[in-house]
């Protein structure tokens, strides 16, 4: 992809898939605007890179459609002091939005070569504030840290509440729960110590994350 294209094809999807679907912060769309997706999708991938579809990534896992970034991003809103946590590096896109956004990011991968994959990528893009690791988070990433954003990049059948307690006061949690056909995209914003606030946003899919709990029992 040239680079003329590519800024063609990042114009088309801010102005056709990702306003569209109401993302107006200026501060998300210009980080959409300004990171290469085109170099973080598989090579098979490049010239659809900007398209409103997943990517499919390998091992059933994807990269969500850029609406669905866009919205996320917009929902959490991270804050140049703010600390994220990102659960599915994948290929690394999003951490490098969210990196551009706040202070740090904590990115967790289960697959070893989506974890070296997505750090290339990211050192590639001169990305230098943001820790990845490699091991398996679905029940939670338990390193005593607290997070003002988290991010979960794969669907919940079963939404896991120790998200909830590593959410620092006010801090924001996007995730898609549920099971197909109906899967709903959640911000959930923690209140106080013991209190929480859940919006949904909007309904859509993406494969579980593997490892997750799949038990039909869906509670907050």
């Amino acid at each position: 992809m040239t680079k003329l294209d590519s800024q063609m094809a990042r114009g088309n999807m801010i102005g056709h898939q990702i306003r569209a679907w109401e993302v107006l912060n200026d501060r998300i769309l210009e980080t959409l605007n300004m990171i290469p997706r085109h170099q973080f999708v598989p090579s098979a991938f490049v010239d659809i890179a900007y398209s409103d579809m997943q990517i499919p990534l390998g091992h059933g896992q994807v990269m969500l459609e850029p609406k669905i970034q866009g919205r996320l991003l917009q929902a959490t809103n991270p804050m140049p002091k703010d600390r994220v946590l990102e659960i599915g590096t994948g290929s690394g896109f999003l951490t490098a939005c969210l990196s551009s956004l706040c202070a740090h990011v904590t990115t967790v991968e289960l697959l070893p070569e989506f974890h070296v994959a997505a750090k290339d990528n990211l050192t590639t893009q001169g990305i230098t504030n943001y820790a990845a690791e490699l091991g398996d988070a679905a029940s939670g990433w338990l390193d005593g840290e607290v997070y003002d954003v988290i991010v979960v990049t794969a669907s919940m059948p079963v939404l896991n509440q120790q998200f909830h307690r590593q959410l620092s006061q006010g801090g924001r949690l996007f995730v898609i729960t549920g099971q197909p056909p109906i899967m709903e995209a959640l911000l959930i914003t923690r209140i106080d110590e013991d209190q929480w606030s859940t919006e949904s946003l909007f309904d859509g899919y993406a494969p579980p994350l593997i490892g997750a709990e799949t038990s039909h029992a869906f509670t907050l």
